[in-house]
């Protein structure tokens, strides 16, 4: 069978990228390791990774992700190991940037639940998460991985002007979070309702981590800006945003001010990030959305 990348992972990753390029034959060499049978290659599928709907040697249906060095699935599968299938997807085998993992139902996620459901699954699922790391891990600390944001973000502010002062709060409101930060969990990374799946051994499992280590408010952040376009769209949008904030923090018992800073951080870095990549109208999405905050 030949594995033809999506599009949207092309776009995402371009077109002259070493690793795409290889993706095929890397994708065949995990299917004949393991001795799958494949069914099809999920799309549009994400932007870091090709899926495969595969079944294993006994029938099993199974999930093969094929994952580039940047994605760091050595310590996606970290993760999933120290989880165990307790509030995630379970993984199955691992070699090679390949994780194998259970089949969950890909095409149902908690976008497809009304919001007050499915940021009431949401919660349920990511507080699961939330436990204490391997003594030996290595993943980044959100101090660390926040550090190059910031940098690039400060650079950003110059460039716009108009944001500048959106800007100047968000890199404060880090800097104080990070200072007073004392939380040190085991943190999805990239939590929001996309990445929250239905399954069958319960009914929501999450899938693709970019773990961390820190506090339980960074986690959130993400979540509470799902469905942008909804709040955007509505006069209420200031209104409903800040009150989505407050009952996400006191639904799993995270300090407000502590949710707001963290999601006016996010909001305002990718905002910046989207810009500078050309995705204006995403970017500019973000920064009306963190002026709510």
């Amino acid at each position: 069978m030949a594995f033809e990348p999506p599009q949207r992972l092309v776009r995402a990753v371009g077109e002259n990228n070493d690793w795409l390029r290889r993706l095929p034959e890397l994708t065949q060499e995990a299917v004949d390791r393991h001795g799958l049978a494949v069914e099809r290659v999920m799309a549009p599928g994400g932007r870091s990774s090709l899926v495969v709907l595969v079944r294993q040697p006994d029938g099993t249906p199974a999930t093969l992700k094929i994952a580039p060095p940047f994605a760091a699935p050595a310590l996606e599968r970290a993760a999933l190991e120290h989880w165990d299938g307790w509030g995630t997807v379970r993984l199955l085998a691992y070699s090679d940037g390949a994780l194998l993992l259970e089949r969950l139902h890909p095409e149902v996620s908690l976008r497809s639940l009304p919001e007050a459901k499915a940021l009431l699954e949401a919660a349920g699922t990511v507080r699961r998460l939330w436990v204490e790391p391997p003594a030996d891990h290595g993943f980044r600390t959100v101090a660390e991985h926040t550090a190059g944001q910031a940098e690039a973000l400060r650079a950003s502010a110059f460039a716009d002007p108009a944001t500048a002062d959106l800007v100047a709060a968000a890199l404060a409101a880090r800097d104080e979070l990070i200072a007073s930060s004392s939380e040190l969990l085991l943190l999805h990374g990239n939590f929001r309702q996309g990445k929250v799946l239905a399954a069958d051994r319960t009914p929501w499992l999450a899938v693709g981590p970019e773990p961390l280590v820190g506090e339980r408010a960074y986690d959130l952040a993400r979540l509470a800006r799902d469905r942008i376009d909804d709040l955007i769209a509505t006069s209420a949008g200031p209104s409903a945003t800040r009150r989505r904030v407050g009952r996400l923090a006191d639904s799993l018992e995270v300090d407000r001010e502590r949710l707001r800073g963290w999601t006016l951080f996010r909001a305002v870095e990718s905002g910046a990030r989207a810009v500078g990549a050309g995705r204006r109208q995403e970017g500019e999405l973000c920064m009306e959305f963190a002026s709510w905050l």
